[in-house]
């Protein structure tokens, strides 16, 4: 995700802006979700071990955000665009030319932050699918925020993943239980993505171990107690269900050659 800046809101008025954002765009029928660590906020704001544990995500305590990320669906762009236009956004007119048709970037009327809306899928490491129009894909299984199997996918994605994602997935799995309801992490159906791609079956399993590293560090550091416990008992649990699914042919083939030609795609940042 960009972060070339942080916002110049406080915390809960940024997530009202945002809130407001996706309600008046369901409102005209616009699909538009909320993505990465404001998503993880809203799932974890009855959890208080969860959101302390979250604001450790950057270095500056007092600013857990730097942009707004949402996804909508491509058959909607030029909704999405008349939207902002109408609550006066100002368009990234150069970025909005050249990948518009799957990412746009918008700015507050006031500068206090950035709007970047991503389209069918992110595209970054490896790819998260979410489907190209309304009624056929993903983001209606939940509001305002994807769900948070995918956004477990979303961060298990990074090849080069840093700390701030690695606190990320702490905070999801300490609240989240790994099962198949729709609000929880979908272990069957991240297991299931994971079979068909050798490459983002490598760069997830070993996030996942990174995971656990981490959440060990912090419980030496007494910065998680009991919660140590719960959030190993559920990524071993994906572990071992990523491990049983039968995987495709393609995955089999490409498991053959390994890390001997690249895996990932370099992500280079539009800033």
């Amino acid at each position: 995700m960009t972060n070339s800046h942080f916002i110049t809101l406080g915390e809960d008025e940024f997530i009202n802006e945002a809130l407001n954002i996706v309600s008046k765009a369901e409102e005209k029928g616009i699909i538009l979700r909320i993505l990465g660590s404001l998503a993880v906020r809203l799932y974890i704001s009855g959890n208080q071990q969860a959101l302390l544990l979250h604001r450790r995500r950057l270095n500056a305590p007092e600013q857990v955000f730097t942009d707004l990320d949402l996804i909508g669906y491509g058959k909607q762009r030029g909704s999405i665009e008349k939207f902002f236009n109408d609550l006066q956004y100002q368009p990234d007119r150069i970025v909005n030319r050249i990948f518009g048709d799957r990412r746009l970037i918008f700015y507050h009327p006031k500068g206090y932050f950035m709007v970047d809306i991503f389209l069918n899928k992110l595209e970054f490491s490896h790819d998260i699918y979410f489907g190209e129009k309304p009624g056929k894909g993903r983001l209606e299984l939940s509001y305002p925020a994807i769900t948070p199997t995918d956004i477990v996918l979303e961060k298990l994605q990074i090849h080069k993943i840093n700390r701030k994602d690695l606190i990320d997935l702490a905070a999801i799995f300490l609240v989240k239980d790994v099962n198949s309801d729709p609000l929880s992490i979908n272990g069957s159906y991240i297991a299931k993505i994971l079979s068909q791609d050798w490459g983002f079956w490598y760069d997830a399993t070993n996030n996942l171990n990174k995971l656990k590293s981490i959440v060990k560090e912090l419980f030496e550091l007494k910065e998680l107690q009991e919660e140590y416990s719960k959030i190993i008992q559920k990524v071993d649990s994906l572990l071992s269900m990523i491990e049983k699914e039968p995987k495709s042919k393609d995955w089999l083939k490409r498991s053959q050659i390994g890390t001997k030609k690249p895996w990932y795609r370099e992500v280079e940042d539009l800033f």
